[in-house]
């Protein structure tokens, strides 16, 4: 395929993919549930945290971290106690467990208090053209404050070579615009235009076969090679080629 028919081809597979119907079989349901803000970012970031894995597991487990929160997420993080904390302590998603979980919620109260809320630590840090030095600084103000080493894996770091596949996704649920009503797009300060394609096994060998990607290894380099491809496909909203490169690795085989 030339350029162009490559472009159209994968346009048809965003409009095949970007419907209401994916929500059904995504994590991007959870934050769905939500209509306040700080809930629906919160549920988004939590959810994307444990997204690796069997799909029905990441939505089972990402529901039971909700429910462990009492269905508030915000006020949860807000104005939990210490023996709320430990209903916490039972959570397990692979290797992310009741500890990891606990600090996490400490973490993120540090960033509502001290930092004016999630959306605000990466708008600060975000560059012309990518948002992947903005993942990084965000990394550093998650665990500013003490917490357990073996937590900060839990969190990738571009600047360390990372594709950050899961912090991608979420941002691509926050900040696209979309007219779908699958990406949420409750944040403004970010343009979707900066966004990074979420990176994983499916998504790269697509790429690798329609000629989108060159590199062997899903890393950050990987991801700044896509970027550059998808961006000349659609300059300003470049990730909704994430439901086409998705769609056709997972549902289509291809």
């Amino acid at each position: 395929m030339n350029s162009n028919e490559l472009k159209s081809f994968l346009d048809e597979k965003v409009n095949q993919y970007n419907t209401l119907d994916f929500i059904e079989s995504d994590p991007v349901q959870i934050p769905h549930l939500f209509s306040q803000k700080e809930d629906i970012e919160i549920a988004g970031f939590l959810s994307a945290t444990i997204a690796w894995g069997n799909r029905k597991m990441i939505i089972k487990n990402a529901h039971r971290m909700i429910d462990l929160m009492g269905n508030s997420p915000f006020d949860f993080v807000m104005s939990h106690t210490d023996n709320d904390l430990e209903r916490l302590e039972s959570f397990v998603h692979r290797t992310f467990n009741g500890q990891d979980f606990t600090s996490f919620i400490h973490s993120l109260q540090n960033i509502y208090k001290y930092h004016k809320g999630i959306e605000a630590v990466f708008s600060n840090n975000q560059e012309a053209h990518s948002m992947q030095k903005s993942i990084s600084e965000f990394k550093k103000v998650f665990f500013e404050i003490p917490h357990q080493n073996r937590t900060q894996k839990h969190i990738s770091d571009p600047m360390n070579g990372s594709a950050a596949k899961r912090i991608n996704m979420y941002l691509r649920w926050m900040c696209r615009q979309d007219k779908n009503g699958v990406d949420l797009g409750i944040w403004k300060s970010i343009s979707p235009s900066l966004l990074s394609c979420p990176l994983d096994l499916h998504s790269g060998n697509v790429a690798r076969k329609l000629g989108l990607l060159t590199r062997k290894q899903n890393d950050g380099k990987a991801v700044t090679e896509l970027d550059l491809k998808l961006r000349e496909l659609d300059p300003n909203d470049p990730t909704k080629y994430d439901f086409a490169l998705f769609g056709l690795g997972v549902f289509e085989g291809f």
